[in-house]
């Protein structure tokens, strides 16, 4: 059984897309701005990604995330 959604539109849209979209579909000409409230005002949400540190370095990050001593790393592999 393949899990295949019943629609082909986008689920999630960028405000720049849905204003690109208004005007091809409808001749609608709106701002991002009076869109967003429009959209926050029918209790929508923006999503956002976390934002990025400028000066945030990869390596440390790689070196942060395996903090576990090498045997407790062992223990938790059985489960």
């Amino acid at each position: 059984m393949t899990n295949v959604r019943p629609w082909r539109r986008p689920v999630r849209w960028r405000l720049c897309d849905l204003v690109q979209w208004l005007w091809e579909e409808l001749r609608v000409s709106v701002s991002e701005q009076t869109l967003s409230r429009e959209v926050r005002a029918m209790g929508y949400r923006k999503l956002a990604t976390r934002p990025k540190h400028h000066a945030q370095d990869p390596e440390a990050l790689r070196n942060l995330k395996n903090v576990w001593p090498a045997r407790l790393q062992e223990d938790f592999t059985v489960f």
